[in-house]
């Protein structure tokens, strides 16, 4: 992916769907989020930056599906430090388009961080095909939680 411009927004839709093109089945969620599991007795999992509804977090999105595999269906996927890693290191380029944020990376990033500091923690992957779609864990609760008004059905 070399020849593909990550320097500009259009650049980046390019190679989202080049990687989009790649993951069998693909279908972009309509909300996603990487957490990690609460550093204390709080059930509450711990999203430092969810991709709500409407949002434009495509290219974080199929990144993220391609490391894992996944299709982008309504699931709570366990994420290795390794995965986790993969996926920070695979959308770094990204940064190079300065004329956009970057908040999946600045929170994946930290839940990285999170997980070298404390290894008794996890991270998942979360994503909502459709908000019609039953909540799939206790970490999809606590992420659809956030939506403003939106209450996740259990």
């Amino acid at each position: 992916m070399t020849d593909l411009d990550w320097s500009t927004p259009d650049g980046l839709a390019a190679i989202r769907a080049h990687l989009a093109a790649k993951v069998d089945g693909w279908r972009a969620p309509v909300a996603f989020a990487v957490g990690v599991s609460p550093a204390s007795s709080s059930p509450e999992w711990e999203f430092p930056h969810v991709n709500e509804p409407g949002g434009t977090h495509g290219l974080a999105a199929v990144v993220l599906a391609t490391i894992l595999r996944h299709d982008g269906s309504t699931a709570t996927l366990p994420l290795s430090r390794a995965e986790l890693s993969a996926a920070v290191e695979s959308l770094e380029p990204a940064q190079a388009c300065t004329s956009l944020q970057h908040p999946n990376l600045a929170a994946w990033s930290q839940v990285l961080h999170e997980l070298e500091g404390n290894p008794a923690r996890e991270a998942v992957a979360v994503f909502v095909a459709d908000l019609a779609d039953p909540v799939a864990s206790e970490a999809d609760g606590s992420m659809r939680a956030t939506f403003e008004g939106h209450e996740p059905v259990l």
